[in-house]
Protein backbone atom coordinates (compact mmCIF):
# COMPACT_ATOMS: atom_id res chain seq x y z
CA UNK A 1 0.00 0.00 0.00
CA UNK A 2 2.92 2.33 0.60
CA UNK A 3 3.43 3.23 -3.06
CA UNK A 4 0.00 4.87 -3.28
CA UNK A 5 0.56 7.29 -0.36
CA UNK A 6 -0.30 10.92 -1.20
CA UNK A 7 2.04 13.64 0.10
CA UNK A 8 0.50 17.11 0.29
CA UNK A 9 2.04 19.74 2.54
CA UNK A 10 2.24 18.36 6.07
CA UNK A 11 -0.11 15.48 5.26
CA UNK A 12 0.73 11.96 4.09
CA UNK A 13 -2.23 9.68 3.51
CA UNK A 14 -3.67 6.78 1.58
CA UNK A 15 -7.03 7.29 -0.16
CA UNK A 16 -9.03 4.55 -1.87
CA UNK A 17 -12.52 4.53 -3.35
CA UNK A 18 -15.41 6.97 -3.55
CA UNK A 19 -18.37 7.51 -1.29
CA UNK A 20 -18.95 8.00 2.43
CA UNK A 21 -15.57 8.82 4.03
CA UNK A 22 -14.04 6.49 6.63
CA UNK A 23 -10.90 7.98 8.17
CA UNK A 24 -8.67 5.34 9.75
CA UNK A 25 -6.45 6.19 12.73
CA UNK A 26 -3.55 3.83 13.38
CA UNK A 27 -2.03 3.10 16.79
CA UNK A 28 1.27 4.01 18.40
CA UNK A 29 3.15 1.08 16.89
CA UNK A 30 0.81 0.76 13.93
CA UNK A 31 1.00 1.93 10.36
CA UNK A 32 -1.08 2.18 7.22
CA UNK A 33 -0.53 -1.50 6.40
CA UNK A 34 -2.37 -2.61 9.58
CA UNK A 35 -5.62 -1.76 7.81
CA UNK A 36 -5.11 -3.52 4.48
CA UNK A 37 -8.26 -5.59 5.06
CA UNK A 38 -10.38 -2.47 5.64
CA UNK A 39 -8.78 -0.67 2.68
CA UNK A 40 -9.56 -3.55 0.31
CA UNK A 41 -13.11 -4.25 1.54
CA UNK A 42 -14.94 -0.96 2.04
CA UNK A 43 -14.25 0.86 -1.27
CA UNK A 44 -16.32 -1.86 -2.99
CA UNK A 45 -19.19 -1.11 -0.61
CA UNK A 46 -19.55 2.58 -1.41
CA UNK A 47 -17.08 4.00 1.10
CA UNK A 48 -13.94 6.08 0.62
CA UNK A 49 -11.16 4.86 2.93
CA UNK A 50 -8.62 7.51 3.96
CA UNK A 51 -5.67 6.55 6.16
CA UNK A 52 -3.56 9.53 7.26
CA UNK A 53 -0.10 8.94 8.68
CA UNK A 54 -0.37 10.42 12.15
CA UNK A 55 2.56 12.66 13.20
CA UNK A 56 3.34 10.55 16.26
CA UNK A 57 7.11 10.95 15.98
CA UNK A 58 7.34 14.10 13.86
CA UNK A 59 5.45 16.78 15.82
CA UNK A 60 7.04 19.09 18.35
CA UNK A 61 7.20 17.38 21.76
CA UNK A 62 4.67 19.93 23.10
CA UNK A 63 2.20 18.68 20.47
CA UNK A 64 2.91 15.02 21.12
CA UNK A 65 -0.31 14.24 22.98
CA UNK A 66 -3.82 12.89 22.44
CA UNK A 67 -5.48 16.31 22.29
CA UNK A 68 -3.03 17.68 19.70
CA UNK A 69 -3.43 14.54 17.55
CA UNK A 70 -7.23 14.95 17.67
CA UNK A 71 -6.83 18.53 16.44
CA UNK A 72 -4.51 17.27 13.68
CA UNK A 73 -7.31 14.92 12.55
CA UNK A 74 -9.85 17.78 12.61
CA UNK A 75 -7.49 19.96 10.54
CA UNK A 76 -6.99 17.08 8.09
CA UNK A 77 -10.78 16.67 7.70
CA UNK A 78 -11.05 20.41 7.02
CA UNK A 79 -8.14 20.24 4.54
CA UNK A 80 -9.89 17.42 2.67
CA UNK A 81 -13.09 19.55 2.57
CA UNK A 82 -15.10 16.76 4.18
CA UNK A 83 -18.27 17.42 6.11
CA UNK A 84 -19.04 14.66 8.63
CA UNK A 85 -16.89 11.55 8.68
CA UNK A 86 -16.72 8.08 10.19
CA UNK A 87 -13.57 7.56 12.27
CA UNK A 88 -12.07 4.10 12.81
CA UNK A 89 -9.27 3.79 15.37
CA UNK A 90 -7.18 1.02 16.91
CA UNK A 91 -5.35 1.38 20.24
CA UNK A 92 -4.02 4.96 20.47
CA UNK A 93 -5.94 5.68 17.24
CA UNK A 94 -9.17 4.76 19.02
CA UNK A 95 -8.30 7.15 21.84
CA UNK A 96 -7.63 9.94 19.32
CA UNK A 97 -10.98 9.16 17.67
CA UNK A 98 -12.76 9.32 21.04
CA UNK A 99 -11.12 12.63 21.90
CA UNK A 100 -12.02 13.98 18.47
CA UNK A 101 -15.64 12.94 19.08
CA UNK A 102 -15.54 14.83 22.38
CA UNK A 103 -14.03 18.02 20.92
CA UNK A 104 -15.56 18.09 17.43
CA UNK A 105 -18.84 16.12 17.45
CA UNK A 106 -20.13 18.26 14.56
CA UNK A 107 -17.47 16.63 12.35
CA UNK A 108 -18.56 13.09 13.27
CA UNK A 109 -21.10 10.77 11.69
CA UNK A 110 -19.88 7.71 13.55
CA UNK A 111 -16.96 6.12 15.41
CA UNK A 112 -15.53 2.59 15.44
CA UNK A 113 -12.99 1.67 18.11
CA UNK A 114 -11.03 -1.55 18.59
CA UNK A 115 -8.51 -2.23 21.37
CA UNK A 116 -8.75 1.46 22.22
CA UNK A 117 -6.87 3.25 24.95
CA UNK A 118 -8.69 5.98 26.85
CA UNK A 119 -9.76 4.09 29.96
CA UNK A 120 -7.03 1.59 30.78
CA UNK A 121 -3.45 2.63 30.24
CA UNK A 122 -1.26 0.37 32.38
CA UNK A 123 -0.06 -1.44 29.27
CA UNK A 124 1.01 1.85 27.70
CA UNK A 125 3.12 2.74 30.72
CA UNK A 126 4.80 -0.53 31.63
CA UNK A 127 5.25 -2.49 28.40
CA UNK A 128 7.59 -0.09 26.70
CA UNK A 129 10.75 -1.14 25.59
CA UNK A 130 13.93 -2.06 27.18
CA UNK A 131 16.52 -0.74 24.78
CA UNK A 132 18.65 -3.38 23.17
CA UNK A 133 16.63 -6.35 24.49
CA UNK A 134 15.37 -7.95 21.28
CA UNK A 135 13.87 -11.04 22.95
CA UNK A 136 11.85 -8.91 25.40
CA UNK A 137 10.51 -6.83 22.53
CA UNK A 138 9.70 -9.95 20.53
CA UNK A 139 7.62 -11.33 23.44
CA UNK A 140 5.83 -8.00 23.88
CA UNK A 141 5.03 -7.82 20.15
CA UNK A 142 3.70 -11.40 20.20
CA UNK A 143 1.51 -10.58 23.22
CA UNK A 144 -0.41 -8.10 21.07
CA UNK A 145 -1.93 -11.01 19.13
CA UNK A 146 -3.78 -14.18 20.06
CA UNK A 147 -1.72 -15.96 17.41
CA UNK A 148 1.91 -14.92 18.05
CA UNK A 149 2.89 -15.80 14.47
CA UNK A 150 1.17 -12.61 13.31
CA UNK A 151 4.02 -10.71 14.98
CA UNK A 152 6.31 -11.08 11.98
CA UNK A 153 10.01 -10.29 12.07
CA UNK A 154 9.22 -7.06 10.22
CA UNK A 155 6.80 -5.95 12.98
CA UNK A 156 9.27 -6.92 15.74
CA UNK A 157 12.13 -5.13 13.96
CA UNK A 158 10.04 -1.93 13.69
CA UNK A 159 9.35 -1.91 17.44
CA UNK A 160 12.99 -2.73 18.19
CA UNK A 161 14.14 0.15 15.98
CA UNK A 162 11.78 2.52 17.79
CA UNK A 163 13.00 1.33 21.21
CA UNK A 164 16.58 2.09 20.23
CA UNK A 165 15.84 5.52 18.77
CA UNK A 166 16.20 7.94 21.70
CA UNK A 167 13.86 10.61 20.29
CA UNK A 168 11.16 8.09 19.36
CA UNK A 169 11.41 6.46 22.77
CA UNK A 170 11.02 9.82 24.54
CA UNK A 171 7.97 10.60 22.39
CA UNK A 172 6.50 7.15 23.04
CA UNK A 173 6.75 7.70 26.78
CA UNK A 174 5.33 11.22 26.38
CA UNK A 175 2.32 9.78 24.56
CA UNK A 176 1.89 7.09 27.23
CA UNK A 177 1.72 9.80 29.90
CA UNK A 178 -0.66 11.83 27.73
CA UNK A 179 -2.98 8.83 27.37
CA UNK A 180 -3.21 8.56 31.16
CA UNK A 181 -3.76 12.32 31.48
CA UNK A 182 -6.52 12.27 28.87
CA UNK A 183 -8.56 9.52 30.50
CA UNK A 184 -12.07 9.58 28.97
CA UNK A 185 -14.13 8.06 31.82
CA UNK A 186 -15.91 11.31 32.79
CA UNK A 187 -16.42 12.41 29.17
CA UNK A 188 -17.96 9.25 27.71
CA UNK A 189 -21.49 9.61 29.19
CA UNK A 190 -21.81 13.02 27.49
CA UNK A 191 -20.73 11.75 24.06
CA UNK A 192 -23.60 10.76 21.76
CA UNK A 193 -21.78 9.99 18.49
CA UNK A 194 -22.94 6.52 17.28
CA UNK A 195 -20.10 4.20 18.31
CA UNK A 196 -19.25 0.63 17.31
CA UNK A 197 -16.93 -1.21 19.72
CA UNK A 198 -15.22 -4.28 18.19
CA UNK A 199 -12.99 -6.15 20.63
CA UNK A 200 -10.81 -9.22 20.75
CA UNK A 201 -11.94 -11.56 23.52
CA UNK A 202 -8.29 -12.39 24.24
CA UNK A 203 -6.89 -8.85 24.22
CA UNK A 204 -4.06 -8.69 26.80
CA UNK A 205 -3.24 -5.01 26.20
CA UNK A 206 -6.73 -3.60 26.76
CA UNK A 207 -8.63 -6.54 28.33
CA UNK A 208 -12.30 -7.34 27.62
CA UNK A 209 -13.54 -5.47 30.72
CA UNK A 210 -12.28 -2.26 29.06
CA UNK A 211 -14.65 -2.83 26.15
CA UNK A 212 -17.52 -3.44 28.58
CA UNK A 213 -16.75 -0.19 30.38
CA UNK A 214 -16.67 1.74 27.10
CA UNK A 215 -20.04 0.21 26.21
CA UNK A 216 -21.53 0.98 29.63
CA UNK A 217 -20.36 4.58 29.60
CA UNK A 218 -21.03 5.51 25.94
CA UNK A 219 -24.79 6.15 25.62
CA UNK A 220 -25.02 5.37 21.88
CA UNK A 221 -22.74 2.35 21.52
CA UNK A 222 -22.88 -1.25 20.29
CA UNK A 223 -20.39 -3.90 21.45
CA UNK A 224 -19.19 -6.86 19.34
CA UNK A 225 -16.70 -9.60 20.26
CA UNK A 226 -14.25 -11.56 18.12
CA UNK A 227 -13.09 -14.92 19.50
CA UNK A 228 -9.45 -16.06 19.48
CA UNK A 229 -8.39 -12.48 18.94
CA UNK A 230 -5.96 -10.09 20.60
CA UNK A 231 -5.40 -6.34 20.47
CA UNK A 232 -5.54 -5.73 16.70
CA UNK A 233 -8.75 -7.39 15.48
CA UNK A 234 -8.59 -5.77 12.03
CA UNK A 235 -5.23 -7.52 11.45
CA UNK A 236 -5.93 -10.85 13.13
CA UNK A 237 -9.46 -11.48 11.82
CA UNK A 238 -9.92 -9.00 8.95
CA UNK A 239 -12.93 -10.72 7.34
CA UNK A 240 -14.90 -10.98 10.58
CA UNK A 241 -13.92 -7.44 11.55
CA UNK A 242 -15.07 -6.05 8.19
CA UNK A 243 -18.37 -7.94 8.33
CA UNK A 244 -19.17 -6.65 11.83
CA UNK A 245 -18.23 -3.10 10.93
CA UNK A 246 -20.14 -3.13 7.64
CA UNK A 247 -23.31 -4.54 9.23
CA UNK A 248 -23.12 -1.91 11.98
CA UNK A 249 -22.68 0.89 9.42
CA UNK A 250 -25.76 -0.39 7.57
CA UNK A 251 -27.77 -0.63 10.77
CA UNK A 252 -26.70 2.86 11.85
CA UNK A 253 -27.52 4.16 8.34
CA UNK A 254 -24.05 5.69 8.03
CA UNK A 255 -23.83 5.96 4.29
CA UNK A 256 -24.51 8.91 2.01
Amino acid sequence: MEDTVNKEGKYKYLEIGEGTPIIVLHGLMGGLSNFEGVASFFPDKGYKVIIPELPIYTQNILKTNVKAFAKYVKDFITYKKLDRVILLGNSLGGHIGLYHAKMYPEKMAGLIITGSSGLYESAMGDSYPRRGDYEYIRRKAEDVFYDPKIATKEIIDEVYEMANDRIKLIKTLTIAKSAIRHNMAKDLPKMHVPTCIIWGKNDKVTPPEVAKEFHDKLPNSSLYWIDNCGHAAMMEHPDEFNTIMYEWLQKAKLKT
